[in-house]
Formats: C-alpha cells, sequence, structure tokens
C-alpha cells in the first residue's frame, strides 16, 4: 500500500475532480490523505461529502502552505 498526498487550499473549483481523478484509478490498495491549509471557501464542505475508506482528510487550523502542509500529511500516512 502507499499513499498519495493531496494539500488542499481554496480549492473548491478543483477539489472534486482531483478526488475523484485518484479514487477512480484501476490499482486502489491505496490511502488518499487530503489536507485542508484553512480554506476560506466551501473545500472542506465538499470533501466531507465522499465516503471512500481509502480517503482521510486532516484540515490545518492556520495556513501552513503548501510544504507545511505536506508534512502534516506525512504524521498520517
Amino acid at each position: 500500500q502507499f499513499s498519495v498526498i493531496m494539500p488542499a487550499f481554496n480549492s473548491a473549483t478543483t477539489i472534486v475532480r482531483a478526488i475523484n481523478s485518484v479514487l477512480n484509478q484501476s490499482y486502489t490498495n491505496f490511502e488518499l490523505i487530503v489536507v485542508d491549509d484553512a480554506s476560506n471557501d466551501n473545500t472542506i464542505e465538499l470533501i466531507y461529502n465522499f465516503s471512500d475508506p481509502r480517503l482521510l482528510f486532516f484540515k490545518n487550523e492556520f495556513k501552513k502552505g503548501a510544504a507545511g502542509t505536506r508534512m502534516t500529511a506525512r504524521k498520517y500516512s
């Protein structure tokens, strides 16, 4: 098994397509870790609409930037 790490910040226009792209792969033995970087749009609500057990979701309490958000995800992989 491997982990796919997906940082997200104000990604409401693209997050559903990005998550579906990963979840719809033919190889299924993975986990998708999405970390929201304190978005102020509806990114979080869109992520909560997914119910796939391979999808793990975490959110930063304050903005850390892309690198900091990836480091948050590494704690859970």
